[in-house]
């Protein structure tokens, strides 16, 4: 999103003058107590300008909910706050960066709170560009007192409150802001979704006032026979900091078989901003709860057992009925999971068994009304003013207010009987209830009178999933891209008319897999498919743009709002190489033009142990003693050539170091460990355990350092390069290997858009890393040739989605199941060629062409260890 104009922001921002906080308060905890209190603010991102030795910084984290950063310009002051916060055991959690003092390095709409004691000269239109919608900026004191900024929310933007955006069916945002993704906004766990042939670790997603909340299975993704661990989770819409969860004691069993749903549990979650209405198990009622703390409101037992919910004004509508509750006893008898796909499709199917349907008031819980009728899945919708669904055999109408019949369609046929993972599509916009059943024809009816006013084709476009409609500005459009009709053609139909007002196939060459087993979303100006990855529809243009690395989960797919595309994990293993992984929230562009074009100068760092370290005679090779860096040498080959006892090992001394360690190296008789989450790098007496010095970088190191020469050389998820001196620790060194001081937060920490790995590969006198995530995010991903003595820049390139031989996007290049790289990973060497993941490279940066895995077996080109999905999975 562009900065705001100083017109727009004269406007709009809302300004509160408020008693200078110091009085009245004791200490940094009252301080941040007080601040919270005034600012509102329940969660998320904060960011404490100026933040000195770090005391308020760490009062602000007040909770998981809180993560927090602190900005300080004095170096003396950096070192003194990240000692105090790992003295408090904080790091990660709260963190302490130096700054510049100028522009704010957070990407647009990212921070929740922003805390500034003395802005000086930080402009108002930088501060509204860090803010997310909604968030606050505590300012001052000036003249005694404090000042408050809120920034409003972007008439661009638009919410997702149902499954199917609203109550009403149709999947369509509003949201303008939304378009093809250029940048990475945030990140979060899990990685991976829990198992590809079983049950979808996501049943629902929605979002409104700047939050999201979805259903997850958080059990071990090691094996799928363990327990599932489902809860509704709530983070922040544009930090993703989590927010709060409420465990779900017993859902749908993890289980139950590959793409077959149910894609019913998909209307389990509803919200309106303030409150969410969810079922809180597999069999319950629908409980509301307070959308800033997840605490109950209020429960509705008349509900019991709930299966679908939807809102609209002052009045829930509950479909309520004993199915899909007959999984419970569900146990695989097939071994082939295509046969017990089948089997759960058929045996759980829906075959026109009686629900009651509710309208209850949600304030007091009073049943407005409830009628007893079939109600076939994912067909109940409301256009503010009445209630239809489709009961098997035809369209029914009911008064929202009394539930009374007004109209009832001719019959309309539909796909029977309704199986676990798929539904019917009803949808009503403006004035007119449209229907596709499944059985390749879609009805359009009148919504005041229920008179059939055209039939026509409606294309397959599900593959083991509900199938597409949406009404976009009068028109009802559908594509053929699933099982078998994947010719991708689109064709836009009047809603009133019925006639044919635009048809186009896509203008793209591309290989096409298969549809990716969830329904496609839409907004005003694309329509989002699902045909191999994300493809974004211009149906103005008649243009497609295709992103196969980019993957929803299964039954639910991807989500459209809050001016970003939120895509859930999943669990395909193709294209392991290239396709994003974890809980990710897109941005489109521009991409600053500094990530392509980084500067050369005023990158790197002198530390204090700089000179000293060159004037020093350097340190010996490594031994054969020695494992000096990850995997022990730059092939990553895990191979020791010490000798090791076969029999009578002994522990010789163990050191409690901290939380979630990396490998270890060992050299020159130090053994050095990270300390990933904390951002600490340990160096320990490799004969005796005793811990000899600590150095606290500013971000996570996710894998450990490389020995050279005396030094310890890694990389940093804050984009940074670090030397260390080995003897003690003191900073020599480091090189800002992204291409500009800029954060988001990854995996639930403030991280780099341009993380580098912490083990750095030293070849040949020359240290050799990557800066990024993917090369269709950000600007690509950064490749740099740093001198490991004096960390001067040798040489660098960056690495986009374009081929390096033809200029053509990397995804046209796909074979079969897999496309070129285009994730970071570790780097490794046969002495040759660099390698990342499977891509060969020279000494200087230039990616190479190699054979197919067949010939290179066959004339022994290319053999290297690497892994699909990093050598950290």
């Amino acid at each position: 999103m562009k900065s705001l104009s100083r017109s727009f922001i004269a406007l709009s921002f809302a300004l509160f003058w408020l008693p200078r906080l110091g009085a009245g308060a004791t200490g940094p905890v009252d301080a941040a107590a007080r601040i919270i209190e005034t600012t509102g603010v329940r969660g998320g991102l904060v960011v404490h300008v100026g933040c000195g030795t770090g005391a308020l910084t760490a009062a602000l984290h007040r909770s998981n909910a809180y993560l927090v950063q602190g900005l300080e310009s004095d170096p003396g002051k950096v070192a003194a706050a990240r000692s105090r916060l790992a003295d408090l055991g904080l790091n990660g959690p709260v963190t302490v960066e130096r700054w510049d003092g100028r522009r704010l390095p957070y990407v647009d709409n990212l921070v929740n709170l922003l805390v500034c004691e003395r802005p000086g000269g930080l402009p108002r239109e930088e501060i509204l560009r860090v803010l997310a919608p909604g968030g606050a900026a505590w300012l001052g004191p000036v003249d005694g007192k404090h000042e408050v900024i809120r920034k409003p929310w972007p008439k661009e933007f638009d919410h997702w409150t149902h499954h199917f955006h609203g109550p009403d069916g149709n999947p369509v945002s509003n949201d303008v802001a939304v378009a093809p993704p250029r940048q990475l906004r945030w990140v979060g766990s899990p990685r991976w979704s829990r198992h590809h042939d079983h049950m979808a670790s996501m049943s629902a997603l929605v979002t409104a006032n700047g939050r999201l909340f979805y259903i997850m299975d958080e059990g071990s993704r090691a094996s799928i026979q363990l327990p599932g661990k489902w809860a509704l989770i709530a983070r922040d819409a544009f930090s993703g900091v989590v927010l709060w969860k409420r465990r779900i004691p017993e859902w749908n069993t993890q289980l139950w078989p590959l793409k077959s749903g149910p894609a019913l549990l998909t209307r389990r979650l509803v919200t309106t901003g303030d409150r969410v209405y969810v079922t809180l198990a597999l069999e319950a009622p629908v409980t509301a709860l307070d959308a800033a703390t997840g605490k109950t409101i209020r429960t509705y037992p008349e509900t019991n057992p709930a299966l679908e919910v939807i809102t609209t004004g002052k009045t829930l509508l509950v479909v309520s009925g004993r199915w899909p509750t007959k999984v419970k006893p569900y146990y695989q008898i097939y071994s082939y999971c295509w046969d017990e796909t089948s089997r759960a499709n058929r045996g759980w199917a829906w075959a026109g068994e009686k629900r009651r349907l509710l309208a209850v008031e949600p304030q007091s819980g009073k049943v407005l009304w409830k009628v007893e009728s079939p109600v076939s899945p994912l067909t109940l919708a409301t256009d503010g003013r009445a209630v239809f669904f489709h009961d098997g055999r035809s369209v029914v109408c009911l008064g929202l207010a009394t539930g009374k019949e007004l109209w009832r369609s001719e019959p309309v046929r539909s796909a029977w009987p309704i199986r676990t993972c798929f539904g019917a599509r009803l949808l009503v916009s403006d004035g007119v209830v449209v229907f596709a059943g499944g059985d390749r024809k879609m009805t359009a009816f009148d919504a005041a009178t229920g008179k059939k006013l055209w039939t026509a084709a409606h294309p397959r476009s599900g593959h083991m999933s509900p199938e597409d409609l949406f009404a976009i500005e009068g028109v009802v459009w559908s594509g053929a891209i699933a099982n078998g009709g994947d010719s991708g053609i689109f064709t836009g139909i009047d809603i009133h008319s019925g006639k044919v007002v635009s048809r186009f196939p896509p203008d793209v060459k591309i290989y096409w897999f298969h549809h990716r087993c969830h329904p496609a979303k839409a907004t005003v100006r694309y329509i989002l498919t699902s045909r191999t990855g994300i493809e974004f529809i211009d149906f103005r243009k008649k243009h497609w743009q295709t992103h196969h690395w980019v993957r929803g989960g299964c039954i639910y797919g991807i989500m459209p709002a809050n001016g970003l595309v939120y895509v859930p994990p999943h669990s395909c293993g193709c294209y392991l190489e290239s396709k994003l992984f974890g809980f990710n929230a897109l941005a489109p562009g521009p991409v600053p033009p500094e990530a392509k074009q980084p500067p050369k100068a005023g990158r790197l760092e002198r530390g204090p142990a700089y000179d000293q370290l060159l004037a020093t005679r350097p340190s010996p090779l490594a031994t054969p003693d020695d494992w000096p860096t990850y995997r022990h040498d730059p092939a990553r080959s895990g191979h020791a050539s010490t000798v090791v006892p076969a029999v009578d090992m002994k522990v010789q001394w163990s050191s409690r170091v901290g939380r979630k360690l990396t490998a270890p190296v060992v050299a020159g008789g130090r053994l050095f460990v990270a300390e990933t989450d904390a951002h600490t790098l340990h160096a320990l007496d490799a004969t005796t355990g005793k811990p000899l010095w600590r150095f606290v970088a500013g971000g996570r190191i996710d894998s450990p350092p490389t020995i050279y020469r005396g030094r310890v050389l890694f990389g940093c998820a804050d984009g940074w390069v670090y030397c260390l001196r080995a003897s003690d620790g003191e900073l020599a060194w480091r090189f800002r290997a992204a291409p500009l001081e800029r954060r988001l937060v990854a995996w639930e920490q403030v991280e780099s858009p341009w993380p580098v790995h912490g083990s750095v590969l030293v070849h040949d006198g020359a240290l050799y890393c990557l800066a990024g995530r993917s090369m269709f995010l950000d600007g690509g991903i950064h490749w740099l040739k740093l001198d490991p003595m004096t960390g001067r820049l040798l040489a660098e390139r960056v690495f986009d989605d374009r081929d390096p031989e033809t200029g053509k996007n990397l995804q046209v290049k796909v074979r079969g199941l897999s496309m070129p790289v285009a994730l970071s990973d570790i780097l490794s060497t046969d002495g040759r060629y660099l390698y990342l993941r499977s891509q060969r490279m020279t000494f200087d940066g230039k990616r190479e062409e190699i054979a197919p895995k067949d010939v290179r077996q066959q004339v022994g080109e290319d053999v290297h260890l690497f892994a699909t999905t990093g050598f950290l999975d």
